[in-house]
C-alpha cells in the first residue's frame, strides 16, 4: 500500500528531462505558488550568470525540500486514512450472531425434512398399537414423546455428521448447510453431533425400553459407517450398500423397534407384529429405496467430481428418476389392493381412496418435472417427502 502512494510521486527518470522543471511540476500546487520567486528571478538579467546560477541552485534545493516534506506528511495522511478506513470496514462486514441467525443456521443443519419424516413415522406406527380408545392414556403420549424426543437426537447426529464428512461436496451440492457455507466450522459441527448422540442413548437408556435402545444403537451404527470417512466405511460411496442403509432404518427399525416400543414397553403385551405393521413395513420399504435412489439425483455434479458412484452417477438421472416414479406406482398400487380387500368398510374406502389420489398426483407432477433443471428436481424431491408424510397420515387406518 505504502509503495502504491509513493510511486504515484516519484520524478520522471528520463535523461532528457530538466530537473528543476520536473521536480516543480511534480509539487503540490500550493508549493509552486511559493516558488513564485523563481520565475521571477529567471526572468531577472540584471544579475551577474555566477550568482545567477548560485541563486537558482539555492531556490531550486529550497522548493525541492519543501516538496519532499509536503508529500512526505500527505502520505502519512493518506496511509492513515487508508488504514482506518480499511480497519473500520473489516469490523462492520463482520457477520452477525443475533439469536434468529443461529436458530435458521441450527434449523437447516437438522434438516428438518427428515425431522419432520421422523416424527409421523413414529406417530404413525406408535398408533397401530392402539387397539381401543382407552389406550390412548397419558402413558401412551409419555411414551411416544420419550421415543420422539430421543430418535430426533440420533437424528440430528446421523444429518450433522453427513454433513461433516460432505463439506466439499456440499459446497457444489448444498451451499446453503451451515458446514458449507460456513457458518459453522467444523468444531462447532462435531460439538453439535456429539452431544445429539450422546443425549440420544442416555434418553433411551434412562427410558429403559430395549426396542428403544436398539433402534437408537442400530440406527447409530447404520449412520455412522454410512457418512463417516474411514477405512471400510463411507458406504454411501456404493449405491447398493447405501440403498441398504436408509432401507434399514426407514423401512424396517422405525416401523417394527418403535411399534415394539409401545406395544411391549407402554403397554406390556407380547410382541405381535399385526396386517397394518407388515403393511406399514413392505410400503416403506418401496418409499426408503425411492428416497435413497432420488437424493442423489440433484447431487449428480458433486458426486461425480468426488467418486461417490451413485446410482444416478452410473445410470443417468432420467433412467433413476423413472424407476423411482414405477417403484412409488407400484406401491401406490399394492395399498389399493390391501385397501379392496380390508372388512372394514370405513378402511376400505379411505386407504383406496387415499392412495388413488396420491397416485395420480404424483404421475400428473413427474410428467412436468424438468430434468435438466436440479431448482425443479430439488423441487420434486421435497415434494416426494410430502408424499411420505401422506402415507404416514394414512397407515394408521389401515385396519
Amino acid at each position: 500500500m505504502e509503495s502504491l502512494l509513493i510511486g504515484s510521486f516519484q520524478k520522471s527518470s528520463s535523461p532528457l528531462s530538466f530537473p528543476l522543471t520536473a521536480d516543480l511540476c511534480s509539487l503540490p500546487t500550493g508549493h509552486v505558488l511559493k516558488c513564485k520567486a523563481f520565475g521571477n528571478l529567471k526572468r531577472h538579467c540584471a544579475v551577474p550568470t555566477i550568482l545567477r546560477v548560485q541563486k537558482l541552485n539555492s531556490i531550486h534545493q529550497h522548493c525541492k525540500s519543501i516538496g519532499q516534506r509536503s508529500i512526505k506528511l500527505n502520505q502519512r495522511k493518506d496511509l492513515k486514512f487508508i488504514v482506518r478506513s480499511a480497519s473500520e470496514h473489516s469490523i462492520e462486514s463482520e457477520p452477525s450472531r443475533s439469536p434468529s441467525n443461529a436458530l435458521d443456521a441450527f434449523y437447516r443443519f437438522s434438516r428438518p425434512h427428515t425431522v419432520i419424516g421422523t416424527t409421523l413415522s413414529i406417530i404413525s406406527v406408535s398408533l397401530l398399537a392402539v387397539q381401543k380408545s382407552s389406550d390412548l392414556s397419558p402413558l401412551f403420549f409419555t411414551g411416544v414423546l420419550e421415543a420422539i424426543v430421543a430418535a430426533l437426537f440420533m437424528n440430528i447426529y446421523i444429518v450433522g455428521l453427513n454433513q461433516i464428512s460432505d463439506i466439499e461436496i456440499d459446497k457444489v451440492n448444498k451451499p446453503y448447510l451451515p458446514l458449507a457455507s460456513g457458518e459453522y466450522s467444523v468444531t462447532t459441527g462435531v460439538m453439535i453431533v456429539t452431544s445429539f448422540a450422546i443425549l440420544s442413548f442416555w434418553l433411551g437408556w434412562i427410558v429403559g425400553s430395549w426396542p428403544l435402545f436398539w433402534a437408537l444403537f442400530i440406527s447409530f451404527i447404520l449412520g455412522t459407517a454410512y457418512s463417516i470417512n474411514l477405512p471400510f466405511f463411507r458406504w454411501k460411496r456404493f449405491a447398493v450398500v447405501a440403498a441398504m442403509c436408509i432401507f434399514a432404518v426407514r423401512a424396517v427399525i422405525v416401523q417394527v423397534a418403535f411399534y415394539l416400543h409401545v406395544q411391549m414397553y407402554v403397554y406390556g403385551r407380547p410382541a405381535v407384529l399385526t396386517k397394518p405393521v407388515i403393511f406399514a413395513t413392505a410400503f416403506m420399504s418401496f418409499f426408503s429405496v425411492v428416497i435413497a435412489l432420488f437424493k442423489d439425483i440433484p447431487d449428480i455434479v458433486g458426486d461425480k467430481i468426488y467418486g461417490i458412484q451413485s446410482f444416478t452417477v452410473r445410470v443417468g438421472q432420467e433412467k433413476v428418476f423413472w424407476i423411482c416414479i414405477a417403484l412409488l406406482e407400484m406401491a401406490y398400487a399394492v395399498a389399493l389392493f390391501v385397501g379392496a380387500k380390508s372388512t372394514c368398510t370405513w378402511s376400505k374406502w379411505t386407504t383406496v381412496i387415499g392412495h388413488t389420489l396420491l397416485g395420480l398426483l404424483l404421475w400428473n407432477r413427474a410428467k412436468s418435472i424438468d430434468l435438466k433443471n436440479k431448482a425443479s428436481i430439488t423441487a420434486f424431491y421435497m415434494f416426494i417427502w410430502k408424499l411420505f408424510y401422506a402415507e404416514y397420515l394414512l397407515i394408521p387406518l389401515v385396519r
